[in-house]
């Protein structure tokens, strides 16, 4: 259940470049989060909210060239570190083709921020939606074990995360209290 906000400024793009680009960026969202492009329902249930800001500004100047902006949101885990690489990628290549120029000189001028709905905060149809419903779902019944799975990894990687972070503090907390302590020590040690 992928929902893609782009933002694209009007004009940045002639109505085909940009109707190509955003079933591009649905397929590219799809592919990603393990679907297939062909499957109807996966089709049926992504969303492209199109977003055309009053201006862009960069440094407080009005932007001479286009700017965008795609925000990818998906249920929990449905993103590991190499698919989202792998989306930001595809989808700044779709905006330059789109765009037309080279990409070197589009690419600066895209963001892609792919975004996690944590799993119980996804709400469809007036009811909370959990990532192994969505599975089963999109891709029936038989893959709801997917869906768990998925979950977990995504558990699994953020409390390595937190764990990693905490011990990272511990050791520059440790390491600030020996260099504090080893300034503080006279510079005779025959003091005692």
């Amino acid at each position: 259940m992928p929902m893609i906000d782009a933002t694209i400024p009007e004009g940045a793009l002639s109505s085909e470049a940009e109707n190509r680009l955003l079933k591009e960026l649905t397929d590219i969202l799809i592919r990603q989060e393990g679907f297939d492009p062909a499957n109807q329902v996966a089709q049926s249930v992504s969303i492209v909210l199109l977003h055309r800001p009053a201006a862009v500004f960069v440094g407080g100047e009005r932007s001479a060239s286009p700017r965008y902006r795609i925000v990818p949101t998906v249920p929990e885990g449905q993103y590991t570190d190499a698919s989202r690489k792998a989306l930001v990628k595809e989808v700044t290549d779709a905006v330059v083709r789109a765009d037309g120029g080279k990409y070197e000189d589009v690419a600066p001028r895209v963001w892609v921020f792919p975004t996690e709905i944590p799993d119980g905060q996804w709400g469809s149809r007036g009811v909370i939606r959990r990532v192994p419903e969505i599975q089963a779902f999109i891709a029936g019944e038989n893959q709801r074990k997917i869906g768990e799975a998925r979950l977990a990894r995504r558990r699994r990687a953020k409390a390595i995360e937190l764990l990693e972070g905490a011990l990272d503090a511990a050791r520059r907390s440790v390491e600030a209290d020996a260099a504090r302590d080893s300034s503080a020590a006279p510079p005779n040690a025959d003091w005692c």
